[in-house]
């Protein structure tokens, strides 16, 4: 293998092996920076050492962020409103960095690199929680909201800058991750054999799988840990899961195959736009190469250069697509500067991120409704009756029913629905990605209904018993929030797995981390724009006369059937723009399967 920006060279030991072009893997490496070799670097093997991490890491992030909503408003003493927004924000900044570690994975550093920087930092991350929630010189002073005279004293000061030190930390370290490993382990299989890409399928439908497998292990072992030992122990679930993670992936060094950076793509893109833009203003007589070579060389001076360039450009026009023809411009018409010249190839690369861009729009409502999981569905479970016969249930370990399902869904989906769709279409995909999120934008909108309808009764039931002001639990179960808890897991299933297959398989070869990254971006908008719209109904709604719907000290003074309403209406209006779009839509290639 030649260098490749000054870093990646050829082992001096790879001998006949490395000479022998059949046996490497084109533009891979191994750990030690060698050509990647068939038949020992990649496959379903190299794949499962990231599945056991993903379990892993999830279950680290998902042990506290169900929960911490209790957390910052019983021991941080936030208000209901603001410790939902921060654990929005927290989540959303999570997910949105995301897109840092698809970047630098596309343009500097292997997702194999990124992964191991992100872990540590993560690591540290919580390490510096469980040391704020151990002691208690570093929390504000115990306060009960129920009993207080007074309202009970937020963390401020140099505490707060570490609380929010420890959050941010996790924060970058898990968006690295999200950024780096499910791309990491779709790499590891060849996408040009039917195999292959059936292989790499599986792994996208196995990392939702164990997603929530360790989604499962943190609503209910960690969050009660968290209930009835103490936080310390909760954010020390955490620390160790991380550390165990990281010599698990380590050992499956051997085994993978890394794909070696090609450079920013913002740079392409960047490099398309300027000279789309910049071509008009190119003189008559240059702005088109094909243009400015004459038809008679005898009575005008041209070069063989010139000829060469004519030719170049016209072989450029039929390779490209008919969508978005604006952009053609970049590789049919002479740039002003040399630098700014483009390939067919490369505009195509830049139409496909357009081509995606709507799509990823449509999901961000989606993920705005998955955001209440962590927040308000949460508060109101807990001030329901969460008993199992003697067993006292915690409110965030509700996630536990759409974790069970997925985990029972996923490998009925690979192996029995997915092989049947295959053979009733005719197609090496069964249903399509696009299908698979149109279905999760539906059960979206099933979902917020159901949580209006679920709130509505649990409000009654507070009136009827005048229980509205009261800390006092409600004598009804709360497996009517776990409802709403069902549809919004199905539609989490459908939607992200269709996503990050989606964008991992339709992204050019430079820019899949960066792609893939956007269904974490997805979600960390819908926890922004669920900020966003609690500050904008408050707003709204607060008059003289009348409360906003989102405030209070207490759950029972909300109006959240109404917040609820709202989303689901425009989860309706959201599925509509999406199939707009989706019908607009073109894959890059539809593969028929042979039987």
């Amino acid at each position: 293998m030649e260098k490749n920006e000054g870093c990646w060279v050829k082992g001096e030991d790879d001998g006949e092996e490395g000479n022998n072009k059949l046996q490497i893997w084109e533009g891979y490496v191994d750990w030690r920076r060698r050509p990647a070799l068939r038949g020992k670097h990649g496959g379903m093997l190299a794949a499962s050492f990231v599945l056991v991490v993903e379990v892993l890491e999830n279950l680290a992030y998902l042990a506290n962020a169900s929960n911490l909503v209790m957390y910052l408003s019983k021991f941080m003493h936030f208000s209901p409103s603001r410790s939902a927004n921060t654990v929005t924000n927290f989540m959303g900044t999570a997910f949105l960095l995301g897109l840092l570690g698809g970047f630098l994975s596309d343009a500097f550093f292997t997702s194999y690199h990124i992964y191991l920087s992100s872990a540590v930092i993560e690591l540290l991350g919580f390490v510096i929680l469980m040391i704020q929630a151990r002691s208690s010189s570093l929390k504000p002073p115990s306060c009960d909201f129920a009993t207080a005279s007074t309202p009970c004293e937020e963390i401020s000061g140099s505490k707060a800058a570490m609380l929010f030190i420890g959050l941010y930390m996790v924060a970058l370290g898990v968006g690295g991750i999200k950024g780096s490993l499910p791309v990491h382990g779709a790499e590891q299989f060849d996408e040009n054999t039917v195999q292959g890409r059936k292989q790499r399928s599986t792994f996208f439908n196995y990392f939702v799988f164990c997603l929530a497998c360790g989604a499962l292990v943190a609503v209910t072992f960690a969050v009660w840990i968290e209930d009835n030992k103490g936080w310390q122990w909760g954010f020390g679930i955490s620390t160790a899961a991380i550390l165990v993670s990281i010599p698990i992936f380590l050992a499956g060094s051997p085994a993978y195959r890394n794909k070696i950076p090609t450079g920013s793509p913002f740079t392409t893109i960047a490099k398309v736009l300027m000279a789309v833009i910049t071509a008009p203003c190119v003189g008559r007589n240059t702005s088109n190469a094909v243009a400015s070579i004459p038809t008679s060389p005898s009575t005008t001076q041209t070069t063989e250069a010139d000829l060469m360039e004519a030719a170049q450009s016209k072989a450029l026009v039929p390779t490209m697509t008919a969508e978005l023809r604006f952009l053609n411009i970049a590789a049919t018409k002479k740039s002003i500067h040399p630098a700014l010249e483009c390939t067919a190839e490369q505009v195509e690369e830049v139409k496909i991120v357009f081509r995606v861009l709507p799509i990823f729009a449509c999901t961000i409502v989606l993920n705005c409704c998955l955001a209440q999981l962590s927040t308000f569905s949460v508060q109101q479970a807990a001030t329901m009756n969460t008993k199992i016969g003697s067993l006292r249930v915690p409110p965030a370990s509700l996630p536990v029913f759409p974790v069970l399902f997925i985990m029972i869904i996923a490998p009925l989906y690979d192996h029995v629905i997915i092989p049947f769709a295959r053979r009733v279409t005719r197609t090496e995909m069964g249903i399509t990605h696009l299908q698979r999120i149109g279905i999760g934008l539906v059960l979206s909108i099933v979902a917020m209904a159901v949580a209006a309808l679920v709130e509505i009764k649990r409000k009654r039931v507070a009136t009827d018993l005048g229980l509205l002001g009261s800390d006092k639990p409600l004598p009804i179960t709360f497996f009517w929030v776990a409802l709403q808890y069902l549809f919004l897991g199905s539609a989490d299933l459908f939607s992200l797995a269709g996503l990050l297959e989606f964008f991992f398989t339709e992204a050019p070869a430079s820019m899949r981390s960066l792609a893939t990254a956007l269904s974490w971006a997805s979600l960390a908008m819908g926890y922004y724009l669920s900020s966003v719209l609690v500050s904008i109904i408050n707003s709204a709604t607060s008059t003289s006369k009348h409360k906003a719907w989102l405030s209070g000290g207490h759950l029972n003074d909300y109006h959240l059937e109404r917040f609820y309403w709202l989303m689901c209406v425009l989860s309706g209006v959201n599925f509509l723009h999406y199939l707009f779009w989706a019908r607009w839509y073109k894959y890059r290639s539809t593969r028929q399967l042979a039987y």
